[in-house]
C-alpha cells in the first residue's frame, strides 16, 4: 500500500503531471492507496472538478484514513523530534498516518520529508524508529515505475 501526500493527490488528477503516469504504472503493478485525511482536506481545498476528487476517490481503494489517536500520537512524535518546526506540522500529521498504516508514501515534498527521516531529537528510542521507519518505506517520484 502507497499513501499519498497532497501533492501525489494534485498531481495524479492532471494528465501531463509525472505522478498521474506513477500513480497509473503502480496501480497496474497491484499497489493499493491511501491517504490521510489532511492530505485529502488540501487536495479538496483545490482548484479541483467534481470528475478529478471522483477518479481520485477511485484510486484510493484503501481509503481515507481518519487522524485519529494512534496517528496523533506518532504525529506529535515526529514533530517533536523535529523541535517543534511549525512548518513541518502538516508533514508530520501526513507521514504519521503513513507510518501508522504501515504503508508506503509518495510525497514530493523531498525536502521537508528528509528532516523528518533523519531527526535525532532527545525524545528517546521511539522517535528514532519512527523517522527509520519513514526512512524505510519513502516512496520518492524518481523511484517510480
Amino acid at each position: 500500500m502507497i499513501c499519498l501526500d497532497a501533492n501525489y493527490l494534485i498531481g495524479g488528477v492532471i494528465e501531463t503531471r509525472p505522478e498521474s503516469r506513477h500513480l497509473l504504472a503502480w496501480a497496474e503493478a497491484g499497489e493499493t492507496f491511501c491517504t490521510a485525511a489532511p492530505a485529502w482536506y488540501e487536495f479538496l481545498c483545490g482548484p479541483v472538478s467534481p470528475p478529478q476528487v471522483h477518479t481520485m476517490l477511485a484510486f484510493l481503494t484503501e481509503g481515507i484514513i481518519a487522524f485519529e489517536e494512534t496517528q496523533a500520537q506518532t504525529a506529535a512524535r515526529l514533530f517533536n523530534a523535529v523541535q517543534r518546526s511549525r512548518r513541518l506540522r502538516v508533514d508530520a500529521i501526513i507521514a504519521a498516518t503513513a507510518i501508522t498504516q504501515r504503508a508506503r508514501f509518495a510525497t514530493l515534498k523531498h525536502r521537508r520529508i528528509q528532516v523528518l527521516r533523519t531527526a535525532r531529537a532527545g525524545v528517546g528510542h521511539s522517535s528514532r524508529n519512527l523517522t527509520d521507519q519513514l526512512s524505510v518505506e519513502l516512496v520518492s517520484y524518481r523511484d517510480a515505475g
